[in-house]
């Protein structure tokens, strides 16, 4: 059977396509980023904008896990989707994705989980979709050895539901990212309020708090919180920043937090 490969859709507009200048500029992200461990990190929330937005942001998770990618063979990336609606999660199909840095062999968690009807396999959902795409540069660059990628891209499921099909997979080995961006198009200032609620909220596992947020794919984020809450994982905001930081303009911003779960 021919191996399929998904190309990859937002090179050369969400983040460079030019290997080496991709490189650069992600290798400058994680040199900037710090913070220290709190436990072995299991799970974490990044956002998933263009790279001079967002990539800041998500290089402190990324720097993070890198320090115990050694112990990862499977990373399950849950993300939503912008341009396709659908009932549950949908996978590929794909054998490898490809990015300017190379390829990602991709793997299915359909056949592991008890309710296989809330994940089908829908490559024309994925093809255009940029949440889970912008996170495997990063991957490529941290992961020094095999491992294992499974996106997972998410419609009209609930979070809960979702959780408890995935909490089964999580173990040791594997890693759960959870893509999304939080508030969008505000004014600066009331982007700050907004996101403070998710700030607060996510990491401390509150959900009846976080009502008062937002966040484009806030059905992986409490997805992961609930496996968060049933596997006792402690959580840890790293940083948050939104575009009137990183990209100057401050009368419309795109808020970003990136989130550490610890176990």
């Amino acid at each position: 059977m021919e191996e399929k490969t998904r190309p990859p859709a937002v090179a050369g507009t969400f983040y460079p396509d030019d290997p080496e200048k991709l490189r650069v500029m992600i290798e400058r992200f994680l040199k900037n980023a710090s913070g220290k461990a709190a436990g072995t990190p299991r799970g974490m929330v990044v956002p998933h904008a263009g790279y001079i937005y967002s990539g800041a942001v998500a290089a402190f998770g990324y720097r993070m896990l890198e320090k115990h990618a050694d112990s990862i063979e499977r990373i399950i990336l849950v993300g939503p989707s912008h341009y396709g609606r659908f009932f549950g999660a949908v996978e590929s199909g794909s054998d490898f994705w490809q990015t300017p840095l190379g390829l990602v062999k991709i793997g299915t968690i359909r056949d592991e989980i008890e309710n296989q009807e809330l994940i089908a396999v829908a490559p024309e959902i994925h093809a255009p979709e940029h949440s889970l795409e912008v996170q495997v540069p990063f991957l490529q660059t941290i992961m020094k050895k095999d491992y294992e990628l499974c996106p997972l891209l998410t419609g009209d499921v609930v979070p809960s539901v979702l959780a408890e099909a995935l909490s089964p997979l999580m173990d040791k080995k594997t890693f759960l990212i959870s893509s999304s961006d939080l508030s969008h198009y505000y004014p600066y200032e009331k982007a700050l309020k907004l996101d403070s609620i998710a700030n607060e909220a996510v990491p401390n596992l509150k959900f009846e708090k976080l009502k008062g947020a937002e966040a484009c794919g806030i059905t992986g984020v409490k997805t992961l919180m609930h496996i968060a809450k049933s596997l006792k994982w402690k959580g840890k905001m790293l940083e948050y920043k939104n575009s009137g930081d990183t990209a100057g303009d401050k009368s419309q911003v795109v808020g970003y937090g990136c989130y550490m779960f610890y176990e």
